[in-house]
């Protein structure tokens, strides 16, 4: 049973897609490491949004295959090296967020970054869930 509970100050702008903060009295965290859009083939999509939900996919196995279930996700931290592109693909972006985790958004934050570690990736997701 997750014990995250979402908070999202009155007085604040509105958040889309995203929760302004998540508090927890929870006793069991997954921190999950940096995951791209590769496949478990090695393969890896060209495409940002493709790439977006494969590591989106990875994270949420990560987290069934612990235990964790989608509502305990708290923290999410986006890495792209195209902002503009990200921006530009919002709705089929939040589509595949959906698809996977539903409407339970954590607190989440998006940083444009120069490069990732694996050259061919474009996106990279560290998240942490937790849960009694």
């Amino acid at each position: 049973m997750s014990v995250n509970r979402i908070v999202n100050p009155q007085g604040l702008p509105e958040p889309v897609g995203f929760s302004h903060a998540v508090a927890t009295d929870g006793s069991r965290v997954l921190y999950v490491a940096g995951q791209t859009g590769r496949r478990a083939d090695g393969s890896i999509d060209d495409d940002l949004v493709a790439q977006f939900r494969q590591a989106l996919a990875t994270v949420a196995a990560c987290m069934e295959e612990a235990g964790f279930p989608p509502e305990s996700l708290a923290r999410m931290v986006i890495y792209t090296t195209d902002v503009a592109t990200y921006r530009n693909s919002l709705g089929p972006i939040g589509a595949a967020y959906r698809e996977l985790f539903g409407r339970h958004f954590p607190a989440m934050a998006l940083f444009g970054v120069a490069e990732l570690f694996e050259a061919d990736a474009h996106i990279e997701l560290v998240a942490t869930a937790v849960m009694d």
